[in-house]
């Protein structure tokens, strides 16, 4: 007899996230949020809406980012925080993916004591939010297969 997975537990209702997105123009689509924001993209052609891979880049960025300001912010403000998120669109075997997926953090801190323990903490928030906070690039990393299926 084969042993059976047991069915994964449903999250609680407060976990649940969703988006929902609806198409405004040829090649042009809007993500609206249950707050009511909302964010523009297309096919990343002439107009200057992000594409989904770059929604997806920004994504990445940003879900570290916060997780990084968060720790590091604790100790001091930083004087410059930018993150550049990229990795390489590839067509292969597999189909169309991402590939070579990585974030750079340009980070300053004030000169003093405050900036020093945030400088002291930046390799550590960056391997948390790597390895166990960003949800994003958790989900990225350990994958999880995506169900494809119509309202009706």
């Amino acid at each position: 007899m084969t042993d059976v997975p047991a069915p994964a537990t449903p999250a609680p209702a407060e976990n649940h996230r969703a988006v929902t997105v609806s198409k405004i123009g040829h090649g042009r689509f809007k993500a609206t949020n249950g707050r009511g924001g909302e964010t523009y993209f297309g096919t990343g052609g002439e107009d200057p809406d992000f594409s989904p891979v770059e929604l997806l880049l920004a994504a990445i960025a940003g879900c570290s980012a916060i997780d990084v300001d968060l720790i590091t912010g604790k100790r001091a403000a930083a004087t410059k925080f930018e993150v550049v998120s990229e990795g390489d669109k590839v067509r292969d075997e597999q189909g169309n993916h991402m590939t070579g997926l990585r974030l750079t953090f340009d980070l300053e801190f004030p000169p003093g004591e405050e900036g020093d323990a945030a400088r002291s903490v930046i390799q550590r928030s960056l391997e948390q939010s790597r390895d166990r906070l960003c949800s994003v690039s958790r989900t990225v990393q350990i994958g999880e297969p995506i169900e494809f299926r119509t309202a009706t």
